[in-house]
């Protein structure tokens, strides 16, 4: 499903963001959305229980969803949620137009690849966008950015 051009898709957008973005550094929340800060990547955390995120590079506002996003057709999304979680984002994230997801390591089981691939009675015609997940990439779980990440953004111009 996902090969490095899939990557430099996702890296080609203009804005990112993280659903899932955590306030606890601990998490993997929070240290992908700090892994885009240390790129100079500008990105928006989603996270609807905190109205910051503090990081190295300072504190951040955050949106509580998606449909908070200002430009969701010119952003990507990077996904640490619960699978069932991340199923019901990449629905709202096709709705909204979202060009690209990278669902990390942990985010997706059978039901959600199988919508990412449009495959499956309840697929809905799948995600329309390129997705960034399963088997592969350099990590042991799979594409993760804090692993992946860095190639995509030299594949793109980005690094």
């Amino acid at each position: 499903m996902s090969t490095d051009s899939t990557v430099k898709t996702f890296f080609n957008s203009p804005q990112f963001a993280v659903v899932g973005a955590s306030t606890n550094p601990a998490k993997f929340g929070h240290k992908v959305f700090t892994w885009y800060h240390a790129h100079s990547l500008p990105v928006t955390p989603i996270n609807p229980a905190s109205p910051s995120i503090e990081t190295p590079f300072g504190v951040h506002p955050t949106v509580k969803s998606l449909s908070d996003l200002p430009d969701p057709e010119h952003t990507s999304l990077s996904v640490i949620t619960p699978a069932p979680v991340t199923l019901n984002v990449l629905k709202e994230a096709k709705k909204l137009g979202i060009p690209a997801v990278w669902l990390q390591p942990g985010t997706w089981d059978e039901s959600v690849i199988a919508f990412a691939r449009g495959e499956g009675a309840d697929a809905e015609g799948g995600y329309q966008g390129a997705v960034v997940a399963g088997d592969g990439g350099n990590g042991h779980g799979g594409w993760c950015v804090l692993v992946d990440g860095e190639k995509g953004l030299r594949a793109a111009g980005k690094l």
